[in-house]
């Protein structure tokens, strides 16, 4: 019989049950990307044309700088890859390598701010900073600073992790080794830099090296040639510790590289593994966390329990092409049936209400108003204020990236607190 002969009742139940199927397969997409409901409750901006005191720097930057002229008078205040509180309420911020690379950063110099950001103005100060140093001569390769000061620089290492120890030393995590670096409250070196081990799972996929090694790793700064040195390293660049947690104890640190091994089948799984801090040695337990895509890279990992901890996730890209930025939650005894730890989203950072008007829409820029995102190539800094509070801030790669004013202006530094609609779970 025709539909349309039928009485309503019964052309009703007909139509539910022949939508049936879309209906649910729809409800399952809503669910699966289904956003947890997060709120702007404060920012503070640092502008990206910030400086302090230091030797020029910015020779050998070649590119676009977004109008910015090279070199600099002296050391812009940038590219912050890891937040710490300190004991008086402001934060330790550390910069990175200086202009991403290992061979135009060498007059950049490796430091972490004190910076006092104040949501209320909206401002952000810089107190002052720690420089990191070798006096002790305890890299066993030649630095830039080979003299008498011997200050680090970007052309040595690349820090894009830290955390303090109950002893209040500082460990980093690095990516041109990559390393473990371990410094006093001084900045000075108290060890030789930590070299990474990998488990047997990835022996096949090590080329033959003890240790993961990247193309920038001091062992092959004699080959004659870039291509050279990706042949001998087992590790892409700029794929070493993007990520280091400590638990709340002080006792362990889980460090995160930011890509997986040049010769590993399964692209998207990046390693985690444990270190002892007393007796400074990686203990053997190791996890592997899923990435969405095999393109994609992680900003930090950041301690909630023993157990527990977030991720950055975020695509490359920036401004209106920005997708991808998250902040999932991981737990060490929840996998997923290949053995990658099982993940839960906390927040999508192209997805914040702005509810209270902290911000206004500006024509020419990306994520301002109501509807917040931050959509910056490069988010590696959180941390949980309290159950329901987190600290974000972006690294703005100054003078390169520019994802909230594209074409226009290099990014600021923007301090964000997030409130989110579930506790965290946190364990001190």
């Amino acid at each position: 019989m025709p539909l349309r002969h039928l009485s309503r009742p019964v052309f009703g139940a007909v139509l539910c049950l022949l939508l049936l199927p879309l209906l649910l397969s729809t409800a399952a997409i809503q669910a699966a990307d289904e956003r947890p409901y997060v709120t702007l409750e404060g920012r503070a901006v640092l502008p990206a044309d910030t400086f302090a005191a230091g030797p020029p720097s910015g020779f050998a930057v070649t590119g676009s700088t977004n109008g910015r002229r090279v070199p600099f008078a002296s050391q812009p205040v940038q590219g912050f890859s890891a937040v710490l509180p300190k004991w008086n309420g402001n934060w330790l911020t550390l910069v990175d390598n200086g202009f991403g690379a290992k061979g135009n950063s060498t007059d950049t110099r490796l430091r972490w701010y004190e910076v006092d950001p104040d949501f209320g103005s909206g401002r952000v100060d810089v107190v002052g900073y720690t420089e990191l140093s070798d006096p002790n001569r305890l890299v066993p390769f030649k630095i830039v600073n080979d003299g008498l000061d011997r200050v680090l620089t970007g052309g040595d290492f690349d820090p894009e992790s830290f955390r303090q120890a109950p002893d209040g030393t500082f460990w980093y995590g690095e990516e041109f080794g990559p390393y473990l670096l371990h410094t006093d409250v001084t900045g000075k070196l108290l060890d030789a830099p930590i070299p990474t081990p990998f488990p047997a799972a990835l022996a096949p996929f090590a080329r033959g090296l003890r240790f993961v090694q990247s193309p920038e790793h001091p062992d092959f700064v004699a080959l004659p040639n870039a291509d050279a040195r990706r042949a001998a390293a087992n590790l892409p660049s700029s794929r070493g510790f993007e990520g280091m947690a400590i638990n709340p104890a002080g006792t362990k640190l889980f460090t995160l590289l930011e890509g997986g091994l040049f010769d590993d089948p399964i692209k998207n799984r990046l390693l985690i593994q444990e270190f002892d801090i007393a007796r400074k040695a990686y203990t053997g337990n190791y996890w592997f966390y899923p990435l969405n895509a095999a393109s994609n890279a992680i900003g930090e990992l950041t301690a909630l329990s023993d157990s527990e901890f977030l991720v950055i996730e975020r695509d490359n890209n920036q401004g209106a092409a920005a997708v991808d930025k998250k902040i999932y939650k991981v737990n060490l005894g929840s996998f997923n049936a290949d053995g990658t730890l099982k993940k839960e989203l906390v927040v999508d950072l192209m997805s914040i209400t702005d509810r209270n008007g902290i911000t206004k829409p500006e024509e020419g820029s990306v994520g301002l108003g109501n509807n917040f995102s931050f959509p910056f190539q490069t988010i590696e800094s959180v941390f949980p204020l309290d159950e329901r509070t987190l600290l974000v801030i972006d690294d703005n790669n100054y003078p390169f990236s520019s994802g909230r004013r594209p074409g226009r202006a290099p990014d600021d530094s923007e301090f964000i607190l997030l409130g989110l609609p579930q506790s965290l779970n946190l364990k001190k």
